[in-house]
């Protein structure tokens, strides 16, 4: 309870308000890979690399650096290559080996950096949800194609005191001719945290993005291309501020600004809440309402709110 007698409930509901995070180079249009033969570059603003793992050896695969195994390319506009929902002009390719993986936060340091630009300064806010979502094409070699199975990564992290990720949420995508039927459509995955709390070891902590490659050597080959990694914050609405006020029960809502709601009450917490009493409706107007039960000389009382179409 948070106050005697009186308990806020976390309102229940699916339809918020959100707002978009900016990601630095969250489309890879920079830098500017020039529309010429390969069309492809290893540099990439922003998005830090893992590093070359003790395994990988160029001089046993072509003489390939590590990191020109990640990098952006040119969606050039030839039938058959021309990827029809390509965000802008250009997408990032990582290789399907174990180990690659590109990476974003508030601490991370691209291309020949020596510091961290501190571009990327989100952070996980008490009372908020968040989505990342991200374009993904699976590429395997071969007719019939040779690798299905390979899987990547897509994970929201934190650093902890020592520096080291933290995933919070991730989510797999497994690379099969049914879910990437060509190579010349991106894909929208997502990743879900449902809300931060207070006592969450994330929550006020620095927002990091991990997309990897988590195939095992046994399927290490083709590719996976990346576009548009988007991240979406949604406030959840919240009931704050009990009190007594002669005699009567009132609280606060918060949520975003315009949305309107249901207020309903027990005394029975126990009950499901299709037999919870329905006290009123309430429209947020400004962000933050006032809420006075109408009933008086109430010993206890439990508050949820419920967001309306």
């Amino acid at each position: 309870m948070l106050v005697a007698g009186i308990a806020a409930l976390a309102t229940g509901t699916t339809r918020l308000q959100a707002a978009t995070i900016p990601i630095p180079n969250g489309s890879f249009e920079s830098p500017v890979v020039p529309p010429v033969s390969p069309y492809a570059a290893p540099d990439m603003d922003d998005w830090e690399k893992s590093p070359q793992p003790a395994w990988y050896d160029p001089a046993q695969n072509y003489n390939t650096p590590w990191e020109d195994l990640m990098g952006t390319f040119y969606n050039v506009p030839y039938p058959g290559t021309y990827i029809d929902n390509c965000d802008g002009m250009q997408a990032a390719f990582l290789f399907a080996v174990p180990d690659a993986a590109l990476f974003q936060d508030y601490d991370s340091v691209y291309g020949t950096n020596t510091a961290p630009s501190h571009a990327f300064n989100a952070v996980f806010k008490v009372n908020c949800a968040y989505r990342l979502t991200v374009g993904v094409i699976g590429g395997v070699y071969g007719s019939p194609p040779l690798y299905e199975g390979a899987t990547l990564q897509l994970s929201l992290y934190y650093r902890d005191t020592a520096s080291n990720m933290v995933t919070v949420a991730a989510a797999t995508v497994t690379n099969t001719a049914q879910l990437f039927p060509t190579n010349t459509h991106f894909v929208d995955f997502s990743v879900y945290v449902p809300g931060v709390r207070t006592n969450d070891a994330w929550a006020g902590q620095h927002i990091g993005i991990q997309i990897a490659s988590t195939v095992g050597f046994d399927l290490a080959s083709g590719y996976w291309d990346l576009d548009n990694v988007r991240l979406i914050e949604t406030p959840l609405p919240a009931l704050s501020n009990p009190q007594a006020m002669n005699g009567q029960w009132g609280l606060t809502l918060q949520s975003q600004p315009g949305l309107s709601f249901e207020i309903l009450a027990t005394t029975n917490l126990a009950l499901p809440v299709s037999n919870w009493t329905t006290l009123g409706t309430l429209t947020n107007v400004t962000g933050t309402a006032p809420f006075l039960d109408p009933a008086a000389n109430l010993t206890h009382r439990f508050y949820r709110a419920r967001q309306l179409p």
